[in-house]
């Protein structure tokens, strides 16, 4: 079941072009909350906008490969906006300037429904003015993207990841209704949801082999994701498996980054300098390393 579950993903991608001059940032797990004490993306925030303005003013297309907004925990959008009202606006631009596209993870599933996407983000309401104002209107979410190479036969298929994990795609109902009532009150007390890829070691293992089978069952298919949370950049001679981490890792943000037909794998994090004032540093963990090497 799982290997058809990620083949449909494949086959019913959206596809946008991958020119060799083109600049993408991918970002997963935002996990944005309500600035609540379960509000995991908070502590981040800071360092996730500085990251995403300088993409915005370096003309980059911002892909979110899933779980961007955290709605397994938190029943409505408005109190997550208000939270993260600056992150918000930044996408709008992307979205404004035709360079945002969004992947639904598990945590933010609800969005695959259009209607009720639509719902949530194709407006806002402004407190200053007492009107309804455009946010990310038109913006339509996708369970995969492939993205098409210039030059190439192969391409690259985006997806969350959790289309290899079976409580978390077919059962996430249940896994919604769990983590509200049960993990998130825990959550007080330092007590994390163990059924997590993220946060449950041998689930991560699953997850990571069941998506490898599926790429080297379908030609060495390069594969990007997120869900797991951890940090993933193959060598030439692997398994293209790509993972682009989270944005909840303790004080930094990784992601990955395809410039010029080169793919890195980055990050973004907060250094103390001599003087004692902090400041918020890109530093490449991979790469960058042509794109090519990938796909033959």
């Amino acid at each position: 079941m799982i290997q058809n579950i990620i083949s449909n993903s494949y086959k019913n991608a959206k596809r946008i072009p991958l020119k060799k001059d083109s600049k993408f940032i991918f970002f997963s797990d935002c996990h944005r909350g309500d600035n609540s004490y379960a509000d995991d993306f908070a502590n981040n925030s800071n360092i996730y906008y500085h990251a995403l303005r300088n993409y915005l003013e370096n003309d980059f297309t911002y892909v979110e490969l899933g779980d961007g907004i955290e709605l397994w925990e938190n029943l409505y959008f408005n109190g997550i906006f208000e939270a993260h009202k600056n992150s918000f606006m930044l996408l709008r631009e992307f979205h404004l300037r035709n360079k945002l596209h969004m992947i639904w993870g598990n945590h933010d599933m609800i969005l695959k429904n259009e209607k009720r996407s639509a719902k949530l983000l194709d407006t806002y309401f402004d407190k200053i003015t007492g009107t309804d104002k455009d946010l990310l209107k038109g913006l339509v979410f996708d369970e995969g993207i492939i993205l098409e190479p210039e030059g190439f036969e192969k391409d690259i298929l985006l997806i969350h990841g959790h289309q290899a994990d079976f409580y978390n795609y077919v059962l996430w109902k249940w896994n919604r209704f769990l983590v509200r009532i049960l993990w998130k009150p825990l959550q007080i007390i330092g007590i994390k949801d163990p059924t997590s890829p993220a946060r449950n070691f041998k689930e991560l293992i699953k997850v990571e082999r069941r998506l490898k089978k599926w790429i080297l069952a379908n030609n060495n298919q390069m594969v990007i994701s997120g869900h797991t949370h951890r940090p993933r950049f193959p060598e030439p001679n692997e398994l293209p498996f790509f993972n682009d981490g989270s944005c909840i890792h303790p004080r930094s943000i990784t992601g990955i980054e395809i410039v010029d037909m080169q793919i890195s794998l980055i990050k973004w994090h907060i250094i103390s300098r001599e003087d004692g004032t902090l400041q918020i540093v890109k530093t490449v963990l991979e790469g960058p390393t042509a794109i090519d090497l990938y796909l033959r």
